[in-house]
């Protein structure tokens, strides 16, 4: 069998849980780790500040915690993490059909860190059931490198410190699944 026949190499699943409510975010990263399996990696609350985006809709003074899972999953699943996570979001709406918590999957290779979304843009790649994936980070030099489209949060110095030590444990877990431990 050639190389290209074996399939991509299983990625680490990373979801992004961002609310106003910490509370929330505790229930929600409990659902995604009953769904997901244990996560290895659960970052600080984190403020999110980057963009008032998500402020009209979910209110200000917003926090995220990163979560990275210990099971690793094949790139193809990535459309059903993402509508796995839209049914969670779903599950928390308010009164008038607001998200109280916005969930960001993706997954990270060696190479790169792709971002599952349901909205289309010139850069994103279409999967499956209304769900792209995007080229988020690229990993060169010892570094994960921005591109012209990434997000504002993601360029920053703290997220991709969290996604090269999350690269990191995915390296060494890489490897034992290479070796068959």
């Amino acid at each position: 069998m050639r190389a290209d026949e074996q399939g991509p190499a299983p990625a680490k699943l990373f979801s992004s849980v961002i609310s106003g409510a910490t509370d929330l975010i505790e229930a929600v990263s409990g659902e995604l780790e009953k769904e997901f399996g244990l996560s290895d990696y659960s970052s600080p609350l984190m403020d999110f500040g980057y963009t008032d985006y998500y402020e009209s809709e979910m209110g200000g003074a917003l926090k995220r915690r990163l979560l990275a899972f210990e099971r690793l999953v094949s790139p193809a699943e990535l459309a059903g993490i993402k509508l796995f996570t839209n049914g969670v979001e779903g599950r928390y709406l308010t009164g008038d059909g607001r998200r109280k918590v916005n969930i960001d999957p993706g997954y990270l290779t060696l190479y790169n860190l792709i971002v599952a979304s349901c909205k289309n843009y010139s850069h994103r790649v279409y999967l499956e059931k209304g769900v792209y994936a995007e080229v988020t980070l690229i990993f060169r030099d010892g570094e994960y490198r921005a591109l012209d489209w990434t997000y504002p949060d993601y360029r920053g110095d703290m997220m991709r410190g969290v996604f090269r030590e999350i690269r990191g444990r995915y390296a060494m877990e890489l490897g034992r699944v290479k070796k068959g431990v």
